[in-house]
């Protein structure tokens, strides 16, 4: 897990500098670069450079992942609770990259850093915090847990920790710990989904990398994570990740 996001941002960066050079005098001596509309500015899901397509013109199939993560057998996966909804009505699908557009929800926010080996508890210790603070508030949870990687290296991560909420308090209580209130990332994204440990995310990243990188699609350098299913620890085979890259 200590290269799933190096690895995307390494990637962006890589395709931020090609489209740069591209805008440089003198750089027809570079190779050629395209000067066609990128996917995310026509269609981020063009479905007929893609292999054996699917008959649904809204999904385009993505990369195989280096190690493909069993779903886990039917009736083990954790029921979600109805008045916490995902950001997207429409479950995602193993396999299959959704365009969508994710609503900007009230949310409360703890910002945060830890190193990678230990994501998972300093995720779960941040959601708790953003629960006990809320319930001090009488405020409930009106979404599931996201998580927005702001920052990363070969050590570890910062992060936003959100939960959202049914609207955010006129006059907010002082926090200790420095919770705020804001607004989920919203607009155009594309969403990965992983099923399977947290443990084994990385093969979702590098198809998420993969992915963007043979459309040609530019995004944001940070990426959300969004926990459908709790997150319990790093094992879990029956954890529900949506994985949304947001376009530019």
């Amino acid at each position: 897990m200590t290269r799933r996001l190096v690895l995307c941002l390494r990637a962006l960066i890589a395709g931020a500098t090609v489209a740069a050079l591209a805008s440089v005098p003198g750089a027809a001596q570079q190779p050629p670069v395209s000067t066609a509309p990128s996917p995310a500015q026509t269609n981020p899901l063009p479905t007929t450079t893609a292999p054996n397509p699917p008959a649904d013109p809204n999904k385009s199939a993505a990369p195989a992942p280096e190690q493909a993560v069993t779903p886990p057998p039917a009736g083990q996966a954790a029921t979600t609770d109805p008045t916490r909804p995902s950001l997207v009505d429409k479950p995602a699908e193993p396999g299959d990259v959704d365009e969508v557009t994710l609503p900007a929800k009230p949310a409360a926010i703890l910002t945060g850093k830890a190193k990678w080996e230990d994501a998972v508890g300093a995720l779960r210790k941040a959601f708790a915090q953003i629960e006990a603070d809320l319930a001090k508030d009488g405020l409930k949870p009106a979404g599931r847990p996201l998580s927005v990687f702001t920052k990363t290296d070969d050590d570890g991560f910062e992060f936003e920790a959100m939960i959202p909420v049914a609207a955010a308090p006129a006059s907010p209580r002082s926090s200790e710990d420095g919770l705020r209130f804001g607004t989920t990332p919203s607009g155009k994204a594309l969403r990965f989904a992983h099923r399977g440990s947290y443990e084994s995310i990385d093969g979702t990243y590098e198809t998420l990398t993969a992915y963007l990188d043979a459309k040609d699609i530019v995004v944001q350098d940070r990426f959300m994570e969004e926990y459908v299913t709790d997150l319990k620890d790093g094992t879990d085979d029956a954890l529900d990740v949506n994985i949304y890259a947001l376009v530019k």
